[in-house]
């Protein structure tokens, strides 16, 4: 409260500026005593509490970090799909790679297979001609016989002319097939001679000329052997002029 500065007997009335002032003081005491009442929790002293005030959040942060997020998740997905497509592609280029090798090794292999049964076929066509033009080229007695023994003999170097070979047989046995010696020293010792050039047995095996019969008695078996025979032991048939 402002003091009454003014002694009691010299009372004076205020000017209109004065009191103006005086108001203006008394208004701003008021509103600093008000001030002071207020709680410090800013609430009103009064029992009724004041009205919660709406607090309004921003979104649009939230938002960009939302899709800050979603753009890193789209980035590294399609990091994962372009590492998946490579890996497809190069397992794509390795099974190619792999199948065109395959194919080329059993293309390979079939026409070397193809080109080994060609060669067996022709060989064996070779030798089934081979065959028939000799059983068609020889006709079954001596001149026959003959020709078709040295052909044989030709194969494995074996020499004997189409004479040496006649004149022997002629000697032997005058051309029979069948003739067997039963009175010389062989026969008394149970190994006689037997067909066209008188062939014993042990002679007969142990020069067996290979693609002719195993039976002494047949014509060509037995002049390929004897002829074998005297090549050995003689150089050739034709040296052979008497029994050998």
């Amino acid at each position: 409260m402002l003091k009454n500065i003014l002694p009691r007997g010299r009372s004076r009335s205020l000017n209109r500026t004065q009191k103006a002032a005086i108001a203006g003081v008394g208004t701003l005491g008021a509103a600093a005593v008000a001030l002071t009442a207020v709680p410090a929790s800013g609430q009103s002293a009064t029992s009724e509490a004041a009205p919660t005030a709406k607090v309004e959040y921003s979104t649009k942060q939230i938002k960009d970090v939302d899709a800050g997020v979603t753009g890193q998740l789209a980035g590294a997905s399609q990091k994962v799909a372009a590492i998946d497509a490579k890996k497809e592609a190069a397992s794509n280029k390795a099974t190619t790679t792999k199948k065109a090798t395959t194919t080329k090794k059993a293309t390979t292999t079939k026409k070397a297979v193809e080109k080994h049964e060609t060669k067996k076929s022709t060989s064996r066509s070779a030798e089934r001609t081979e065959v028939k033009k000799a059983a068609k080229s020889y006709p079954d007695n001596l001149d026959g016989w003959i020709r078709e023994a040295r052909a044989i003999l030709s194969k494995h170097d074996i020499p004997g002319t189409y004479d040496g070979i006649h004149r022997n047989v002629m000697r032997e046995s005058s051309g029979n097939p069948k003739a067997i010696n039963d009175w010389d020293i062989n026969a008394i010792n149970g190994i006689p001679s037997k067909g066209l050039l008188q062939v014993i047995p042990p002679t007969f095996k142990a020069y067996h000329v290979p693609g002719t019969s195993w039976d002494i008695y047949d014509p060509v078996a037995n002049i390929a052997a004897a002829c074998n025979y005297a090549a050995d032991k003689y150089g050739t048939m034709d040296n052979v002029d008497s029994a050998y």
